[in-house]
C-alpha cells in the first residue's frame, strides 16, 4: 500500500480527532482526550504536524509538533503525538512520520527534538532506540491543569 506523508491541513482535522481519542484508548486514558473540532480550529495557527494518508484518501496516522525553546541547548521541537492505527502498524508508517518530523526540524535549525513515551509501550521505546533516540529514564513528567483553575 502507497502511504503519502504530509502536512497537516485543517481539512484533516475531524480524521485527527477520530485518532486522537483512538490514541487516548490505546494510551488506556481516554478521558484526557478532550479537544473538539471547534478548539483545535482556534489553534490551527499553533497545531503543526504531518499525517500519513493512503491511497484511498484515509488519514491513517499523524505525528503533531511544535517548536519550542530547550534553556540547555536553545531552538528544540517537542513532538506532542506519534500514532499509526492499529490495521496500519508494522508498514514502516511510524518511521515515515517520524523522519518527516527529523527531516522538518533539521530544516528550521532545531538542536533536538524531545518527546515522551510510556514506560509500558516497550514496542514504542524499542522503536524509538532503533531510531537512535537516548530513553531518559531519570525525568518524570508533570502536568498541572489550567482550564478549571482558579485565577
Amino acid at each position: 500500500m502507497q502511504i503519502t506523508i504530509r502536512k497537516i491541513t485543517d481539512k484533516d482535522f475531524p480524521a485527527i480527532i477520530d485518532l486522537i481519542n483512538e490514541f487516548a484508548i490505546f494510551q488506556k486514558t481516554p478521558w484526557k482526550a478532550t479537544i473538539s473540532l471547534e478548539e483545535m480550529n482556534k489553534g490551527k495557527d499553533l497545531f503543526q504536524g504531518f499525517v500519513a494518508e493512503s491511497t484511498d484518501n484515509k488519514i491513517v496516522g499523524f505525528a503533531s509538533f511544535y517548536f519550542t525553546f530547550f534553556s540547555w541547548s536553545g531552538k528544540g521541537m517537542y513532538l506532542d503525538d506519534l500514532y499509526v492505527t492499529r490495521q496500519y502498524r508494522n508498514q514502516k508508517i511510524g518511521v515515515q512520520l517520524l523522519n518527516a518530523v527529523i527531516d522538518f526540524a533539521k530544516r528550521e535549525q532545531c538542536k533536538k527534538l524531545r518527546w515522551q513515551v510510556s514506560s509500558w509501550n516497550h514496542q514504542a521505546i524499542d522503536f524509538y532506540k532503533k531510531m537512535g533516540a537516548v530513553i531518559d529514564e531519570v525525568d518524570i513528567n508533570c502536568e498541572l491543569s489550567l482550564m478549571n483553575a482558579s485565577s
